[in-house]
């Protein structure tokens, strides 16, 4: 690690294009930039773990140890674990909660109109060519 430099989580997440590319993982900042083309997942890969800590994304992977032995080749420095923003909170829904009675009759009108839209276009068709057929006799 160079130096052992402590940076600021919005520090860290400035650097977040191909060229110029920091992540956080497990606390340590590494300065990918140089890895981008020979990252064997792209370059994509890497850029949507900016602005973020991406240990998790990191460890569900399942790196190889080769990966993880280049990690201190990267290595600038350590995230002030004190700017790294809280978690989102997610709220969990149990599965067996029913749909409210609106959206369910909500539901069923847009089904309704969805078949009764065409019917009615294919009557209107359908009188328009008889309409014709009777001026033209």
């Amino acid at each position: 690690m160079a130096g052992g430099k402590v940076y600021s989580f919005q520090e860290v997440s400035k650097h977040n294009d191909r060229n110029d590319c920091w992540l956080i993982i497990a606390g340590k900042v590494y300065d990918v930039s140089p890895f981008m083309e020979e990252h064997p997942g792209g370059d994509e890969v890497l850029l949507a773990c900016t602005g973020k800590d991406a240990t998790a994304d990191f460890n569900d992977i399942g790196h190889t140890a080769t990966a993880k032995e280049l990690m201190p080749t990267y290595c600038i420095g350590e995230v002030d674990a004190s700017t790294i923003p809280a978690q989102p909170a997610y709220r969990v829904v149990s599965e067996d909660v029913s749909p409210k009675p609106d959206a369910t009759s909500q539901g069923t009108w847009l089904t309704m109109l969805q078949l009764f839209v065409p019917v009615l276009l294919l009557g209107l068709a359908f009188a328009l060519q008889n309409f014709a057929k009777t001026r033209t006799e």
